[in-house]
């Protein structure tokens, strides 16, 4: 799942993109609220984590704009304002939460998971197709009573496979929702991952496969 975290201090974001990261999220960073606002308008995130002092716009101000522009992607305010006032402010601009700084990377971590499972399509903790699980919390892909536990960008690329299997998924999407807009991976990552996670799939004896098609992209398909 992709989140795009907007925070203005550098250190806090290097340390809660590399959580998150850990978690098995794909994280945008940004730094300030124009950029946020452009990133959360054209990105498709699953969640937006919003800080509310940044330069240019704050983190209220791209949420109202966001929700006037019909983003319904659920957001989280993150902020050491604390007041009542503001929570209701937050809540009212359309914050779907609210976690004040300092706080514990736990709990920040279970409000994110709480925040995606807000969204208008439920997103279930384990995807099923075929004979195969993938388990978000996890990260472990299961067949026939064994399991891999998968690398954080192998997991992304299998959840978004499995998330809509049955449909072409094209590299620059893949290189959009798995590697993010600021990325300098080159391209034969994907053909690398998808390497790895078919020997996985073979390797476990299931019954679906990662399917090629030339010129477009890739699928997750039965056999």
């Amino acid at each position: 799942m992709r989140i795009l975290f907007a925070e203005d201090d550098r250190d806090l974001a290097r340390a809660v993109k590399a959580l998150l990261e850990h978690s098995g999220y794909s994280v945008d960073v940004v730094h300030n609220g124009r950029d946020a606002l452009e990133y959360a308008e054209g990105g498709g995130y699953d969640g937006l984590i919003l800080d509310w002092m940044m330069p240019e716009l704050s983190g209220v101000q791209v949420l109202e704009a966001l929700r006037e522009r019909r983003v319904a992607s659920p957001c989280l305010m993150l902020t050491a304002r604390d007041a009542v006032e503001d929570r209701v402010r937050g809540l009212d601009a359309g914050a779907d939460d609210y976690l004040a700084k300092p706080f514990a990377t736990t709990e920040l971590l279970a409000r994110v998971r709480a925040l995606l499972r807000r969204r208008g399509d439920y997103a279930p903790d384990v995807l099923r197709f075929g004979d195969v699980e993938l388990d978000r919390g996890s990260m472990a892909l299961r067949c026939g009573g064994q399991e891999v536990r998968l690398n954080n960008k192998a997991f992304q690329l299998m959840e978004m496979l499995a998330e809509h299997p049955n449909v072409v998924h094209t590299i620059d999407q893949i290189m959009e929702r798995v590697w993010g807009w600021d990325s300098e991976a080159e391209i034969n990552v994907v053909w690398v991952n998808i390497s790895f996670l078919r020997k996985k799939l073979r390797a476990l004896g299931a019954h679906v496969e990662i399917r090629a098609t030339r010129g477009v992209g890739y699928s997750l398909e039965a056999k």
